[in-house]
């Protein structure tokens, strides 16, 4: 699975791509990975909240709904395991990001200058 998730993810994000093991990394720190042969989501829980880490959709396939229907398996998922509240990072410039994240029930709720390579990200949450 990782080796797929790794082949993905260079497709979804060419310039910045995370190997096999970076994704190991990830579980064995605790965070959740959603994967289809199209798209993924990584996420973890603390407590009653949880963060969306990274979302991605090959770009063939984009604007076609699996973003969208991955992000309601994570909310039913994390909903029945208590949680209350969700947060994400997306890029400024991630104008698309945005409008997915804002049309699914997500409100803007800071920025965090210059986090992505001198690109201001944008905070955002919904409650579940």
């Amino acid at each position: 699975m990782l080796k797929k998730l790794a082949n993905l993810h260079q497709k979804c994000f060419p310039n910045k791509p995370w190997s096999e093991q970076d994704f190991a990394d990830l579980q064995k720190s605790g965070c959740e990975i959603i994967m289809s042969e199209n798209g993924f989501i990584v996420y973890r829980i603390a407590v009653d909240e949880a963060e969306i880490i990274t979302i991605g959709v090959n770009p063939e396939l984009r604007r076609q709904g699996i973003a969208t229907a991955m992000l309601g398996i994570i909310e039913k998922t994390i909903k029945n395991q208590g949680v209350k509240k969700i947060f994400l990072e997306v890029s400024s410039i991630n104008i698309p990001a945005q409008k997915l994240y804002e049309n699914y029930g997500y409100k803007n709720i800071g920025i965090r200058p210059k986090y992505y390579d001198g690109i201001d990200a944008i905070l955002m949450s919904k409650d579940l």
